[in-house]
C-alpha cells in the first residue's frame, strides 16, 4: 500500500455548499439565511443562554446552598509503585522531590501516597497524608514513614 492508494471512508467526505451561486444553484440569492433580520448579517449571533432580552434561566432560578469549592483541600496523589520507577534506594522523598522528578504538578495543599504498585526499594517518605496498605508496602520494604504535622 502506498500514499495514493489511500482515499477517506464511504460518506466520510461531503460537497461544500456553495452560498450565494446564483438563483439556479438553490444556494443562490439570500445564502440559505432568509430575508433580513439578525441571523442573516454577516457576524451575526447571539451568546450561549441569550433568549432575546428575557431575563434568562440561569437568572432566573433561585440560588441555594453552599459549594465548598473556593475552600477545597486539593491533594496531590502519588502512587508507590511510581516511586519504585523514579526514584533509587534510600532516597528521602518529599513534595520537592516529587515535584523534580515530575510527579506533581500544579497547586496542592497536601501530598498523600497511595498503594498501587510495588516496592522494592528502601526510601524515607516525608509526605501529609498515607494510606495504611501504602504505608505497610514501604516498611516491609525497609523504608520509613513519616507524616507531616
Amino acid at each position: 500500500m502506498q500514499l495514493h492508494n489511500y482515499s477517506p471512508n464511504p460518506g466520510a467526505k461531503h460537497r461544500v455548499k456553495r452560498l450565494g451561486c446564483g438563483e439556479s444553484s438553490g444556494h443562490g440569492k439570500t445564502a440559505c439565511k432568509g430575508n433580513k433580520g439578525q441571523k442573516a448579517r454577516s457576524g451575526s449571533g447571539t451568546r450561549v443562554g441569550f433568549e432575546g432580552g428575557q431575563m434568562p434561566l440561569h437568572r432566573r432560578l433561585p440560588k441555594r446552598g453552599f459549594n465548598n469549592h473556593d475552600f477545597r483541600t486539593v491533594n496531590g496523589v502519588v502512587n508507590v509503585g511510581d516511586l519504585d520507577a523514579r526514584f533509587e534506594a534510600g532516597a528521602v522523598i518529599n513534595e520537592e522531590s516529587l515535584r523534580k522528578s515530575g510527579l506533581l504538578n500544579g497547586r496542592c495543599d497536601a501530598v498523600k501516597l497511595l498503594a498501587d504498585g510495588e516496592v522494592e526499594k528502601a526510601f524515607t517518605v516525608e509526605v501529609d497524608k498515607i494510606s495504611p496498605s501504602a504505608r505497610a508496602k514501604i516498611e516491609k520494604a525497609g523504608g520509613s514513614v513519616t507524616i507531616k504535622a
